[in-house]
């Protein structure tokens, strides 16, 4: 069964109090790439510039990933720099630079478009209503999205929400969409807007919270979203488990 996933692969140039690590591969569609196929095919659509190291490309060339998605233009890649705290959890971007992203649009492969699984990996809520245009088969849909689009572009991502089954959000995510205070109210909303499946990252979360029948928690402190995302969805979409709550210590 493959899986599909659209979004950013990207270079990153991270630093930590520990450590520092440049131009290595990022993005949200690499993580779900590359953790998605310990389960099934993945089928990879994204862009990058003409200097994308080979190596990266080699990487998933000897996993189950089809790379016919993976548009290469003349250019940069995008790149993301940032600085973590000490608790490498907060954290500060000191440079975006979008190169070839900017002007991307998502052509999807005849040989993917049958692809019963797809992740709309974070990427602008606009692309991904293109994505869903030329998908529309799909039988489960994964929705990841950040701060960014909720602040900047909410009408398209309200529509984005409308049209999948799973919807990925941090709990301050999901205050800042519903501005409802409790992380339960605020699930019960977008529950309304038809979604089957609301999965929420809660540092801290009261146990007392966890009653909706179709609301999941994880509870993580230092692994970033695209991470704890795609590792529970992925658990979910491939195994086809039926969960009410997972609790990740």
């Amino acid at each position: 069964m493959s899986i599909l996933v659209v979004g950013s692969v990207a270079l990153d140039t991270v630093e930590t109090p520990f450590a520092r690590k440049e131009e290595t591969l990022g993005g949200a569609a690499s993580y779900f790439t590359t953790a998605a196929s310990l389960y099934n095919q993945v089928n990879l659509v994204a862009v990058v510039g003409s200097d994308f190291p080979e190596e990266y490309l080699d990487f998933w060339r000897s996993r189950p990933v089809n790379l016919a998605g993976l548009q290469i233009q003349e250019g940069k890649t995008f790149r993301w720099i940032a600085r973590y705290h000490l608790d490498m959890n907060s954290r500060d971007t000191l440079d975006t630079q979008l190169g070839v992203y900017a002007g991307f649009h998502a052509v999807i492969p005849d040989e993917y478009r049958q692809s019963p699984l797809l992740f709309l990996a974070n990427i602008q809520p606009e692309l991904q209503l293109e994505v869903l245009e030329q998908i529309p088969n799909a039988r489960l849909t994964v929705l990841d999205t950040m701060e960014l689009w909720i602040m900047t572009a909410r009408a398209q991502l309200t529509e984005v929400i409308k049209r999948v089954d799973f919807l990925l959000m941090s709990e301050e995510e999901i205050r800042q969409y519903t501005h409802q205070a409790s992380i339960v109210t605020g699930v019960r909303q977008l529950l309304a807007m038809g979604l089957k499946y609301v999965l929420s990252r809660a540092v801290f979360l009261a146990t007392s919270q966890l009653f909706s029948p179709r609301l999941m928690v994880a509870t993580l402190s230092t692994i970033s979203n695209a991470l704890w995302s795609m590792a529970i969805s992925l658990v979910h979409m491939s195994a086809k488990i039926s969960v009410s709550v997972v609790c990740v210590p």
